[in-house]
């Protein structure tokens, strides 16, 4: 299935491991440059730290004129604005904390809503994602939290701020970026021939959470492979991109416990990036590259395939019955009937 000429890598070859490591001790991502957002707006969701905080700067330092922090703590979002704006002259409400909490459907519904009141929407940065100590199940939806808030709100958010997009400036289109990882190549997905997905990866019982969320990150390739060939670049240039690995953000911190933790914590710091060398490939991702981006994965800044399963006959089937499944759990949001106006 897989004939891209635009890679200079297979699928196979750019998931190995040694790869990721190698790349990871000899590639060091280049500050963005040569992009000016002055006048554009952007959303980024995450925005109180880690690659979402990173991304902000990054996008402010490149002139960004709004900027939209989506959190769910108000505290913690006031704390980031507080920061992104020292040593700034900025306009009083250059810089926005806007509430948003991916466990809850309705939460992400107001939210989109709320940003039907902007003047422009340019750049949309998605940076949110759980990687717990223990598994949880979403008390509103019954799905595993992890697959709800960094899959299925997320593919709720994207898709409902694809109409705004659409009515905000049709003179360009907006740029939609979703953090991904390379680990979604890694994942054994145990669950992938059972029928419905969902509802497998909801099944109750002992997981191997570092692999569920590697699935969570799996399944946001799939639909955005599935995604960009329905949504016009004229509307939104939909990609992905690592940060890779990073020494120092909330991600998974609940798991670093005990000596083991703290020796293998210590050997990474060596290894791998600060949170703001990473996101450079993120920025790079959402404000550098054009409509050749559309429904791609970057890595290390370079554009690469997404994980193998991806590309195969297999992974075809399981995007499919994902796809569907997918748009069957948001039908509350009309969700295939936006995609068929926002491609008129």
């Amino acid at each position: 299935m897989f004939a891209n000429h635009q890679y200079d890598i297979t699928p196979e070859k750019q998931a190995s491991l040694a790869r990721f490591f190698y790349n990871q001790l000899t590639v060091t991502p280049t500050e963005v440059r040569d992009a000016d957002l002055r006048g554009k707006t952007a959303i980024v969701t995450g925005a109180n730290s880690g690659v979402g905080f990173e991304s902000s700067r990054q996008l402010l330092d490149l002139g960004l004129s709004k900027l939209i922090l989506a959190v769910r703590s108000e505290e913690k979002g006031k704390a980031a604005l507080a920061k992104l704006s020292q040593s700034r002259t900025l306009d009083a409400k250059a810089i926005e904390v806007w509430l948003v909490d991916f466990s809850d459907y309705s939460s992400v519904v107001s939210f989109v809503e709320r940003t039907k009141s902007l003047e422009r929407l340019d750049i949309v940065i998605l940076s949110v994602g759980i990687f717990p100590a223990s598994r949880t199940f979403n008390e509103r939806t019954k799905h595993d939290e992890m697959i709800q808030v960094n899959y299925l709100s997320t593919a709720l958010l994207i898709i409902l701020l694809l109409p705004v997009c659409k009515t905000k400036d049709r003179s360009q289109p907006a740029r939609i970026t979703l953090v991904s990882s390379e680990v979604s190549a890694w994942t054994s997905f145990k669950e992938r021939s059972e029928r419905p997905l969902l509802s497998a990866l909801d099944k109750p019982g002992n997981i191997n959470l570092l692999d569920r969320m590697m699935v969570s990150k799996l399944l946001g390739q799939l639909f955005l492979a599935k995604l960009a060939k329905l949504v016009p670049t004229t509307v939104a240039i939909i990609n992905s991109a690592s940060p890779a690995g990073l020494h120092d953000t909330e991600f998974g911190k609940e798991h670093e416990k005990g000596i083991i933790a703290a020796i293998g914590k210590s050997v990474l710091r060596r290894i791998y990036y600060s949170s703001a060398i990473g996101s450079r490939t993120v920025v790079d991702a959402a404000v550098k590259h054009g409509k050749e981006t559309h429904g791609e994965f970057f890595s290390f800044q370079k554009m690469v395939p997404m994980a193998p399963l991806v590309y195969s006959f297999e992974g075809q089937d399981i995007r499919d019955q994902l796809w569907n499944e997918t748009m069957e759990e948001l039908s509350f949001a009309r969700v295939e009937t936006i995609l068929k106006d926002v491609s008129m």
